[in-house]
């Protein structure tokens, strides 16, 4: 997983992002908090808006990720637990994605689950 993939974002035109920004709920996190956890249950996604989150696995960070860039989307595609804890390293603005929202957008944009696959497959080594 690097933060030298493309973003999550760069996949899609203008009025795509449009959608996606609009099936999920903006929030605001402050430095230092996790909104995923490893090893827990696949329910939900973020996008980041602004901000930087460290990626880590058992305590050790392994990416940093950026505005564009979306968390929690390997456990979705993958239907499995977390694999990883995000934290983060500046305040965030983000667009909370529901497992509602991800099953929508699923459904409505088959280039949003095509773009979900790159990424988990971009960041996992997989493609």
């Amino acid at each position: 997983m690097t933060a030298n993939s493309q973003s999550f974002f760069s996949l899609f035109t203008p009025e795509e992002i449009a959608k996606i920004s609009a099936s999920g709920t903006r929030v605001n996190l402050p430095e230092g908090w996790s909104p995923i956890w490893e090893s827990t249950p696949a329910d939900k996604a973020y996008i980041i808006l602004s901000g930087t989150v460290s990626v880590r696995q058992n305590g050790r960070e392994i990416a940093q990720l950026g505005p564009g860039d979306i968390v929690g989307e390997a456990a979705v595609v993958n239907r499995s637990l977390r694999t990883a804890s995000i934290v983060a390293l500046s305040p965030l603005e983000l667009i909370h994605l529901s497992a509602d929202a991800l099953t929508r957008l699923d459904v409505e944009m088959p280039r949003f689950h095509e773009a979900l696959e790159t990424v988990a497959a971009d960041r996992f080594g997989t493609s």
